[in-house]
């Protein structure tokens, strides 16, 4: 009997150096967090693990201070204010706040169903689609999400990286490669090996490290694929907000209705709201397997943080302008940045959507000898960069050998001591 295998989409995210602690499953700390914690010791700037420096819409932090403080629904969700917080601290110093606390224990382990609403709401307004609040769960951020997923839909022996090594899977690689000046991938090479007996795919669109924006054709010929061969689509759609130049993000069940019994659609607020430390996310399921997706979600974690659950509802509520705005922000500190790395010697695919720079290193005089971890520390250390090498992100390592990854999501004072730095130290062979 073949060993049925769960697809990676993907450049993932499975390297990791021998210095990092190894655990008994074999799983280590990521490249990317290790990288994120020696920036911290060598003074770099961080442009490393994506995740912003800049702080959440002020209307959530109210409604998530107003939820841990008072540990009350208030009668309208829409009613938190600078004012309402002072006097709800005020209140609470003198302990007349009273004393039923809800928002700081157990909700309901699928989510709350006034969360759950707003994330179907969300879908509603900004795709035109209804997917049922019953078949959405609030899950500990997109990353729970796919684990969750990948343990409800396949099973030990099957594959997908880190995470499989936890859940006794195996991973398969279907690689995206540099061809004149885009991304692509081999049908051919994902036709084999959907075929030989895939339990699902892991498609990242826009995707992490190349910015890659699935176009409809190329997610059209995925999908029938897929569907021939009764393979589970598992997206990671935390992204969905960043994409450039008339690229467009599509959500595979609503562009594609037959696909909706068999894709799970893994997002979180963590990347659009720059609120990766709140862990909220969600999956919309297929309603044949939401509840065990929710008993494998109990099993594991049991619910998502339950103050971050009402404070997110006022994310799915942010009007049309604050993403528009998002996406503005991102694609300036893109060419910004893009302009710098081409100035000093790298070869820069322009992204189509995310907020990372996934460049070629091997023109640029002070790097052009190195291996890619040491281009990555001679970054850190000599230039005060810290960034991910590229064959972090590849299943076969020597694949991404040539390449760097840089976040750019952090602030704009970031992003020019950088550039600086960058201009500095660097130069084109």
């Amino acid at each position: 009997m073949p060993i049925s295998r769960a697809l990676v989409m993907t450049a993932t995210a499975v390297a990791a150096t021998a210095t990092t602690t190894q655990l008994g499953t074999g799983v280590r700390e990521s490249t990317i967090r290790l990288m994120t914690r020696l920036a911290g010791e060598h003074g770099a700037v961080n442009l490393s693990q994506g995740f912003p420096n800049e702080a959440p819409p002020l209307v959530m932090r109210l409604a998530l201070a107003h939820a841990v403080i008072s540990g009350q629904s208030p009668e309208s969700v829409g009613s938190q204010s600078t004012d309402d917080l002072i006097k709800l601290i005020q209140s609470s110093c003198q302990g007349t706040s009273g004393t039923r606390d809800e928002l700081n224990q157990y909700s309901p382990p699928m989510g709350r169903p006034d969360s759950r609403q707003a994330v179907s709401d969300y879908y509603s307004r900004l795709y035109g689609y209804d997917w049922s609040s019953d078949d959405i769960t609030l899950t500990l951020g997109a990353t729970e999400a796919m684990a969750t997923a990948l343990r409800t839909c396949c099973k030990p022996s099957d594959r997908y990286p880190s995470q499989c090594h936890i859940f006794s899977l195996q991973p398969e690689y279907v690689t995206l490669r540099e061809e004149n000046g885009e991304w692509h991938y081999d049908f051919e090479e994902l036709r084999r090996a959907v075929e030989g007996g895939a339990k699902a795919l892991i498609l990242n669109t826009p995707h992490n490290p190349t910015g890659k924006v699935f176009c409809r054709d190329e997610l059209e010929q995925i999908v029938h694929l897929c569907l021939e061969n009764r393979c589970y689509i598992i997206t990671d759609e935390i992204y969905e907000h960043m994409t450039y130049d008339r690229r467009e993000h599509i959500l595979i069940p609503r562009e594609f209705p037959l696909a909706r019994e068999w894709t799970l659609v893994c997002n979180s607020i963590g990347k659009s709201a720059s609120a990766t430390g709140w862990r909220l996310g969600w999956c919309l399921t297929p309603p044949r397997i939401t509840a065990s997706y929710r008993g494998v979600h109990d099993q594991l974690v049991c619910m998502a943080p339950h103050p971050m659950q009402f404070a997110g509802i006022h994310y799915f509520g942010l009007p049309d302008d604050f993403f528009r705005k998002l996406h503005t922000r991102y694609r300036e500190r893109i060419e910004r940045t893009s302009e710098a790395l081409i100035a000093a010697g790298f070869r820069v695919v322009k992204p189509q959507g995310a907020y990372y720079l996934f460049v070629h290193y091997r023109s640029v005089q002070q790097l052009r000898e190195l291996d890619n971890m040491q281009a990555a520390m001679h970054m850190l250390i000599n230039v005060g960069v810290a960034v991910v090498p590229g064959n972090n992100f590849y299943g076969k390592c020597s694949e991404g050998g040539n390449y760097l990854r840089f976040a750019v999501c952090r602030s704009d004072e970031d992003i020019d001591l950088a550039i600086a730095r960058i201009k500095e130290k660097l130069t084109p062979c």
